[in-house]
């Protein structure tokens, strides 16, 4: 638990750490486990303080395929299952027309789906399920909640960038900030 105290108290004097300027080369192998469902844990406990997770999850930084908890002297590489945090909240706003999706996060950031912040879907080759995702900054993803993907599916709309006969396989997406995110076919 020494290893979690002394990164917590390296982490808290920071608060909002500039972690894009940090490039420390010293790498630590942490037993921190983020689950697919968005939960963390440590030498295989949950952790229960959501103070902590947030914590953590404000230096998170993803680097290749790894992910890291970053500070000045030395990165922390941890184990994601899927993708760090998950959207738990959407909400649908319209602006002079123009409908805006944000979406809260299990660490509380509020995102709206944009170009900088695309909603992407993966299809399981095995089971054929759609997997929804939204980048919520440098490259760290949430994964929609299957409640807030159901919200998402009555939003759907035939893409209209392809032709009608084109679009009689049934390509569908959602705008938001005036951007179309496809969905594929249904």
């Amino acid at each position: 638990m020494s290893d979690l105290n002394v990164l917590f108290d390296q982490l808290e004097a920071l608060k909002l750490a500039p972690i894009d300027n940090w490039k420390p080369v010293r790498i630590v192998d942490i037993d921190i486990r983020i689950a697919a469902n968005g939960d963390w844990f440590y030498l295989g406990s949950p952790i229960q303080r959501h103070r902590i997770v947030k914590l953590f999850s404000s230096v998170l930084r993803l680097e290749g395929e790894q992910y890291f908890l970053v500070t000045p002297p030395a990165k922390y590489r941890i184990q994601v299952d899927d993708v760090p945090f998950t959207a738990v909240e959407m909400n649908q706003v319209k602006e002079k027309e123009i409908q805006k999706l944000y979406f809260r996060t299990n660490m509380d950031e509020v995102v709206l789906a944009d170009h900088i912040h695309p909603l992407t879907v993966i299809t399981n080759a095995k089971n054929n399920e759609p997997s929804p995702y939204i980048t919520v900054r440098s490259g760290l993803k949430a994964k929609i909640t299957r409640s807030v993907f159901y919200q998402l599916a009555e939003l759907l709309q035939p893409d209209p960038n392809q032709s009608d006969a084109s679009n009689a396989i049934g390509a569908v997406g959602v705008f938001s900030a005036g951007e179309f995110f496809s969905f594929g076919t249904v």
